[in-house]
C-alpha cells in the first residue's frame, strides 16, 4: 500500500491530471486498459522429517490451505507527449485448513496469539488483504513507475511463489530508447511479503543461523534496512545472444555486481543448446562481513518436445551469496526449497523438461531436477555441509471446454542435508484467471 507522503503525492497527482484532461486524451488511458481476476487455490505440505521431541521449535509439519483472490488492473496512458497512467492489484487471501500448531507455510500471516509457546507450533490468521497502487508516467519509450512494484531482474526479483506476490514500495524507470538495448534503475524503501498486508523494512537474508552461509552483521546492528537501490540492463548484441549486467546495493549490508550472457545456439530442426551463464561479486556496505563470488551455468539441449539441462555453481570468498530477504536470487541452483549458496558450496544439477504438446496434449508438462551440493565451510573443527534435493514439477492447463484455461500444478521436493532439518515438501496449486477487460 501506497503509506510514504511522496508516493502518496505522485498517486494523486497522477489521478487529478487524468481526470483534468479532455475525454478524448483518455481514450488510450481506458482502451488499452486491462484487467483481470485470478483465483488461486494453494495446499502446502512441508513435512520436517522429525519427531516433535528432537526440533528446535518443536514442529514437525507445516500444512496449509487457502484461497487466494488476485484482482489486477492496468491502464493505458494518455495520449500527449507525457502519458500517465495507474497500476493497481487487489489482494485476498482466506484460510480454509490449517495453521493450528501447522503454520509457517508462508502462505498466510502468523498469528501470534494461536502459538502454543510450550511447544512453539505456529497459528495462522483467517484471512489477510491490501491494496497496492502504482502511478506510471510514459514519454517516449521510457516509462516511471511509482508506489507499490513487482520487480523481476538480476538485481531483485519479487517472489510470487505462495498465495500471494510480494510487492516493494518504491521507484523504478525502465528506458527502451536505443534499439535492442533495456535500461532499468530503481529505488526500493519497504516491502509487502507474500505472508503479511503491510509495508516493512527491507531485510538481508541468509544471515548465518547454522554458520553455513557466514555472513554476520556488526555488533548492535540488526539486518534490516529501508534503501536500495539498482541500475542497470540487457543488449541483445546478435539474435540469438543477449548480455546483461545489473549494480545493486541494499543499504549498510552488501554492494553486488552481476553479469549474465545467455546464447541460444540453434542445431537442427527443432534442435537447440542453450547456454546461460552468471557470474556475481559482492561485498559489504559497511555493517556486514559479506564478501562473496558466485559463479554458475547451465547448458540445456532441447530436442522437438524434450530438454536435457545441466548447470554447475560456485560459492567462493568469506561468505555466501547474499541477496534481499523473501526474493528469488538470481542463482542457477537456486531451486524450489534451497538455493546452494553457502559458503565456498560447489553444486550440480542435472535436470529433463518434457512438453507433452510435441505429442498432441497441450497444455501438459513435466519438470525433474536433482541438484547436489558440498564443501560447505561450516567453521573451524566441523566437517563439510553436504546437502541435496529432488524436485518433480507436473503441471496442466485446460485447453478448450467448460475448464478452459484452468490451471492445476503439483510440486514435489525432497531435501537432505547434514546441517538443516530433512524436508519432504508438496504443493498443489489450482488457478484460473478471468479475463474481465
Amino acid at each position: 500500500m501506497l503509506k510514504t507522503p511522496i508516493a502518496r503525492g505522485v498517486a494523486l497527482a497522477t489521478l487529478g491530471a487524468t481526470l483534468a484532461i479532455p475525454s478524448m486524451a483518455q481514450a488510450e488511458f481506458i482502451k488499452d486498459s486491462k484487467a483481470n481476476l485470478e483465483l488461486r487455490n494453494f495446499y502446502y505440505n512441508n513435512d520436517l522429517r522429525d519427531p516433535v521431541s528432537s526440533t528446535v521449535n518443536g514442529q514437525s509439519k507445516q500444512e496449509e490451505w487457502a484461497q487466494g483472490f488476485l484482482l489486477r488492473y492496468e491502464s493505458g496512458f494518455t495520449e500527449g507527449t507525457v502519458g500517465f497512467g495507474l497500476d493497481a492489484m487487489g489482494l485476498l487471501g482466506v484460510k480454509l485448513d490449517g495453521g493450528g500448531g501447522s503454520g509457517g507455510t508462508g502462505l498466510l500471516p502468523a498469528d501470534l496469539s494461536s502459538v502454543n509457546a510450550a511447544q512453539g507450533k505456529a497459528g495462522s490468521q483467517d484471512n489477510y488483504s491490501h491494496i497496492t497502487y502504482a502511478a506510471k508516467a510514459r514519454v517516449s519509450k521510457s516509462t516511471l513507475k511509482v508506489g507499490d512494484l513487482q520487480l523481476k531482474n538480476m538485481a531483485i526479483a519479487s517472489s510470487d511463489s505462495r498465495l500471494l506476490p510480494q510487492t516493494f514500495q518504491g521507484g523504478q524507470i525502465t528506458s527502451l530508447e536505443v534499439d535492442n538495448l533495456t535500461l532499468d534503475a530503481g529505488y526500493l524503501n519497504r516491502v509487502n511479503n507474500r505472508d503479511s498486508t503491510n509495508n516493512q523494512d527491507i531485510i538481508l537474508s541468509n544471515v548465518s543461523g547454522s554458520n553455513v552461509s557466514g555472513i554476520r552483521m556488526d555488533s548492535g546492528r540488526s539486518n534490516l534496512t529501508d534503501d536500495f537501490r539498482y541500475l542497470g540492463g540487457s543488449y541483445k548484441v546478435i539474435d540469438n545472444l543477449t548480455a546483461s549486467y545489473y549494480y545493486s546495493k541494499l543499504e549498510e549490508m552488501y554492494k553486488q555486481h552481476s553479469f549474465n550472457l545467455v546464447h541460444v545456439l540453434p542445431l537442427a530442426d527443432k534442435q537447440s543448446l542453450k547456454t546461460d551463464v552468471r557470474y556475481a561479486r559482492s561485498k559489504d556496505d559497511g555493517s556486514t562481513n559479506v564478501d562473496n563470488k558466485a559463479f554458475g551455468a547451465m547448458a540445456t539441449y532441447s530436442l522437438s518436445g524434450h530438454s536435457f539441462g545441466l548447470g554447475y555453481q560456485e560459492m567462493s570468498g568469506d561468505t555466501g551469496f547474499a541477496y534481499v530477504g523473501g526474493t528469488d536470487p538470481f542463482l542457477v541452483n537456486y531451486v524450489q526449497v534451497g538455493h546452494y549458496g553457502n559458503r565456498d558450496e560447489k553444486s550440480w544439477q542435472a535436470r529433463y523438461d518434457f512438453n507433452f504438446a510435441s505429442v498432441g496434449i497441450p497444455g501438459l508438462t513435466f519438470m525433474t531436477r536433482y541438484v547436489t551440493g558440498d564443501n560447505i565451510e561450516r567453521g573451524a573443527g566441523v566437517s563439510e555441509g553436504k546437502e541435496w534435493e529432488r524436485n518433480t514439477d507436473v503441471a496442466y492447463v485446460f485447453q478448450d471446454g467448460a475448464l478452459k484455461n484452468l490451471g492445476v500444478r503439483w510440486r514435489n521436493a525432497t531435501m537432505r542435508s547434514n546441517f538443516t532439518r530433512d524436508i519432504d515438501q508438496n504443493r498443489l496449486i489450482v488457478s484460473y484467471t478471468l479475463p474481465l477487460l
